[in-house]
């Protein structure tokens, strides 16, 4: 009975997997995000699967986070991001407050609670969602500045949600708390995210490239245990765990990687594997029978939410930031809810607080909406406002050699950008190091085989081998005139 027991456990995680791979095929085609359909499989399979673990979501949640936070990190450009430093951190922490503030005070009337209980709830629906905003803007051509905002604010505004989470219940569990201790605990966990983020990046970077691993397939798990590492120390000094794994994730992605793109590869699977199965224990999670008691409860507040907290939170951060109205109406739109709220609800559910199933049942109707209303009309919105230019193009090719691990040589890969210093040469004429060889040219979507009169061009991808000691000399042959501090995106 015991293996039947586990066997059955397993193939019932296998099909979970199976279908919400397909499903996201459906969502696809549908315009709807696939997040709607992982809660949807979820709250069918709780007809037949008892499941009401508030810790093991905790811990799944918190796990799932990581992941999500580091490989929606690993994507993101420094370049673009340092452009939007102060206003994502304004939306991140200032709006944060502003939102959990004019919501909270909605959820004290609409839900008959207590002050600290309304104030609660705003603090565990207050942030977005790194997991729903990565997934949805992922493939969308929206301006840089917007999509490099809204990323930066859903990856760092974690750690104020889940502070005044955490401040709220122990407010509530204790009264005689200090508010001015819980601000300085505040300051200090921002500090120490940063801080630590930065340090066991750098650490991660120099660990990756100096290790020489016998098998290309571990690189991928060592930088996931590099980054859960991050989390882990982080949070055990007091420091946000949640912010230095973004920020590491964040330094790793925009250096040069041994095997860089089998690091991306698999922790982009991995995410969405985690994200998956993240909306599914949402579902699981939620009992029919106690929602029909709270629906004009829960789509009053998702509607107040979605047009009138979060905007006013982006338009009072941010008003002052060179951002026009259409911009700020966009960004007041895109702010997704998803998997942060789900793992924040279960903290009440831990703390034994009275309503705590209430303020979870509320939380999955506005999770459900801000994937299934916001979600399914960011791009539709993106275009009226004259904000999106199109499918955003993706680099479908990769070029690696997995047999030189131990060698000197790497496969490097490199963009030519129109302000190249070599765009329009041919390569005869490029002074490349000696033993340095371009491998092959991928244009327009086609290989190109390379010869010395072959011409290179704006937007070409070209994968040379080289020796790891000349490799910066031969990344600032391509580098553009006004690159020199800007660092590149080589395999």
């Amino acid at each position: 009975m015991e293996a039947f027991t586990v066997d059955s456990a397993i193939l019932i995680f296998s099909l979970l997997l199976v279908i919400g791979v397909i499903t996201t095929k459906f969502s696809s085609r549908l315009g709807v995000p696939s997040l709607v359909f992982f809660i949807l499989v979820g709250m069918v399979l709780s007809r037949f699967i008892y499941y009401d673990n508030a810790y093991l979501t905790q811990l799944f949640g918190t796990l799932a986070l990581i992941v999500i936070l580091f490989e929606g990190g690993l994507q993101t450009k420094w370049a673009n991001i340092r452009r939007v430093a102060v206003p994502s951190v304004t939306l991140a922490t200032a709006g944060v407050f502003a939102t959990t503030a004019i919501i909270g005070v909605l959820a004290k009337y609409i839900l008959g609670v207590s002050w600290l209980e309304g104030l609660l709830f705003g603090a565990i629906v207050g942030s977005t969602d790194a997991a729903a905003v990565f997934a949805v803007l992922g493939n969308k051509n929206i301006r840089p500045r917007l999509t490099s905002t809204l990323e930066a604010e859903s990856g760092t505004n974690d750690p104020m949600a889940i502070f005044l989470t955490v401040a709220l219940i122990e407010l509530i569990v204790r009264p005689e708390t200090s508010v001015l201790s819980l601000a300085a605990g505040l300051v200090w966990q921002m500090g120490l995210g940063l801080g630590l983020g930065f340090l066991f990046g750098k650490l991660s970077v120099w660990t990756i490239n100096k290790i020489n691993l016998d098998s290309s397939g571990l690189y991928p798990v060592l930088s996931m245990a590099l980054a859960i590492s991050t989390y882990s120390v982080t949070a055990m000094l007091g420091g946000s765990g949640l912010l230095a794994v973004y920020v590491m994730a964040v330094l790793v992605g925009n250096s040069d990687l041994t095997y860089r793109h089998s690091i991306f590869r698999f922790n982009e699977g991995f995410a969405w594997m985690m994200q998956i199965s993240m909306f599914i224990l949402l579902g699981l999670l939620v009992f029919p029978d106690q929602l029909v008691h709270v629906v004009w409860q829960g789509l009053a507040l998702s509607a107040l939410l979605m047009f009138v907290a979060r905007p006013i939170g982006v338009f009072l951060s941010i008003a002052f930031m060179k951002y026009n109205v259409k911009e700020m109406t966009f960004i007041s739109w895109a702010g997704l809810r998803g998997a942060v709220p789900i793992v924040l609800a279960t903290y009440p559910m831990m703390a034994g607080l009275e309503n705590s199933q209430l303020l979870f049942n509320v939380v999955f109707f506005v999770v459900l909406t801000s994937a299934l209303i916001q979600g399914s009309t960011i791009s539709p919105l993106a275009n009226k406002l004259g904000l999106s230019g199109g499918k955003k193009a993706t680099l479908p090719h990769s070029l690696e050699l997995v047999s030189i691990g131990k060698t000197n040589k790497e496969m490097i890969e490199i963009e030519v950008e129109s302000r190249s210093a070599i765009s329009g040469s041919e390569i005869r004429d490029v002074q490349l190091p000696e033993d340095t060889l371009v491998s092959a040219i991928i244009r327009d979507g086609k290989i190109v085989t390379p010869k010395g009169n072959t011409r290179i061009q704006e937007g070409d991808i070209l994968y040379i081998l080289v020796d790891k000691a000349v490799r910066e000399d031969v990344k600032r042959l391509f580098r553009s005139s006004d690159e020199t501090q800007e660092p590149m995106a080589v395999s």
